[in-house]
């Protein structure tokens, strides 16, 4: 049984009422994650092709160099997290992140693209870890505050379910969209690149507009969010030490709701890593895209996003989150894998057969959105921990649990291409390689080494999902005790002056 707050343990806290946002709200909120978007696509689906096979970097030591940015992470995240929730200002406690974080990111996306090509892999690797942190840490400042903010625009089980599906449908927006632009102008087939993938002068323009379309995602989000400061919770913080603080969070992240999540996240983000980081070369290598076929391919991964959209908050509205997000990462697993391991029984399509194409789209569509789904029903189901945290430990602690989740996030990716620099090397797969001309057994080891990584991830992460440990019953049981103990708030406070 959870312990039960009393009224002076809740006066200083408020929890946000339990409403429905309007288009708008939820739009510009929405439309920040395509921020996050760009930085993920461009991080998975480019970074480690283009310091491999353009730079000339070995792919297994680019993975590391990436992994290793992840011990900075380790400390950013929560430490943002932990701030955000204690930031007081007339903005409110997440506001003057969003907007302090634009610059920075902008400036450090373009840095990365730009590496000093022509000096030595160990220069070129400082440069690639020092560029990877800026990013990265500036990302934690805009996401983990942004979606700290996600709990606190409304209380309502499945409102929560619909803001996350509007966060994944902009971030998957926003990396397709620059995934198009990058396959069908920066980076499409020029004299001498006929695999435009290879052309560093493309990646200077692909830079260069990846942060100006982060920025203004960024800011539209920040403007378009800031008239819902006072409806947002303030709770009174207390002065403290640093060691009672650490306390505070350790406390906090002692959450086996918590735990159970971080687990899921750390499985399916993880494998969500490796496709991303090994998707250019499936496509290129294996499947043989060309030209237009990276903007057909891009636009069936957004079809499928965009039936997550509509399915993940109808389906649970009317079922449990924890069993749709276990069944939607098994079927993400099995269909996503599927054209490969028909590929080597010998019964999937060969290159150049009218019928390759659309049953790759096919499988590839259907799995993303399963896995989408159950992104969303998974970070809608770390939205209702914080009320389950408030409850027992009298504390909100959105931006803690938060960053925890987005530093998971941040692993993964980071881990997944770590993976699949390993993958490359265990295939045997040459730097600075051909399409058409990579040996059919170093694919065919390719494709059953990622699809026994892709299929493992997934199902781990399903196993953990079905193990959540509570849904809607709980959750609305948690509101009205809050609600009875004086911190569910139901009218908008003034701002701060």
């Amino acid at each position: 049984m959870n312990a039960r707050i009393t009224p002076a343990e809740a006066m200083p806290l408020t929890t946000p009422p339990a409403r429905r946002l309007s288009p708008g709200v939820m739009g510009s909120y929405g439309f920040g994650a395509a921020a996050y978007g760009v930085k993920d696509s461009g991080f998975g689906t480019f970074l480690l092709l283009f310091y491999n096979q353009v730079v000339g970097v070995p792919a297994a030591t680019v993975g590391f160099v990436v992994m290793i940015a992840l011990i900075v992470d380790a400390f950013v995240d929560p430490t943002v997290g932990f701030l955000s929730d204690r930031t007081r200002s007339r903005w409110g406690r997440r506001h003057p992140w969003l907007y302090g974080a634009a610059l920075p990111i902008m400036l450090g996306w373009v840095a990365l693209w730009n590496p000093p090509i022509g000096q030595s892999h160990m220069l070129i690797l400082v440069w690639l870890f020092v560029t990877a942190v800026l990013v990265r840490s500036a990302v934690s400042a805009y996401e983990v505050p942004s979606q700290a903010m996600a709990v606190e625009l409304s209380a309502d089980y499945d409102e929560r379910t619909r803001i996350m599906s509007y966060r994944y449908l902009f971030g998957w927006l926003g990396g397709l969209l620059m995934l198009v632009a990058a396959y069908v102008y920066f980076l499409a087939p020029a004299p001498g690149y006929p695999n435009g993938l290879l052309n560093p002068a493309g990646y200077r323009g692909f830079a260069i507009a990846g942060a100006l379309f982060m920025g203004l995602a960024i800011l539209v989000s920040a403007i378009g969010t800031h008239r819902e400061i006072p409806r947002l919770p303030n709770p009174k913080i207390e002065k403290q030490s640093l060691a009672r603080n650490l306390r505070d969070m350790v406390e906090t992240l002692k959450n086996k709701a918590f735990a159970v999540l971080m687990l899921a996240g750390l499985c399916a983000y993880t494998g969500q890593g490796i496709i991303y980081a090994i998707s250019n070369y499936v496509a290129s290598f294996v499947w043989r895209f060309e030209g237009m076929t990276f903007l057909y391919y891009s636009i069936t991964l957004f079809a499928g996003v965009g039936v997550a959209f509509v399915v993940a908050p109808a389906v649970g509205r009317r079922g449990s989150k924890p069993r749709m997000a276990a069944w939607a990462s098994t079927i993400a697993a099995v269909l996503g894998t599927a054209p490969f391991w028909l590929r080597l029984a010998g019964w999937f399509p060969a290159v150049g057969d009218p019928w390759l194409l659309p049953l790759v789209f096919f499988f590839a569509g259907l799995s993303t959105a399963a896995g989408v789904t159950a992104y969303i029903t998974g970070a809608s189901m770390l939205a209702d921990v914080v009320e389950e945290s408030e409850v027992r430990t009298g504390r909100r602690s959105e931006g803690l649990f938060f960053a925890g989740g987005f530093f998971i996030q941040k692993c993964t990716s980071g881990v997944g291409i770590f993976v699949t620099g390993l993958i490359l090397a265990a295939a045997g797969f040459p730097a600075k390689a051909v399409p058409g001309q990579v040996p059919v057994p170093v694919l065919d080891r390719l494709t059953a080494i990622y699809g026994a990584c892709y299929l493992l991830f997934y199902c781990l992460a399903a196993f953990f999902y079905a193990r959540f440990p509570f849904g809607r019953g709980e959750h609305e049981a948690r509101l009205a005790q809050l609600a009875a103990t004086g911190v569910l708030e139901s009218e908008p406070r003034q701002p701060a002056a």
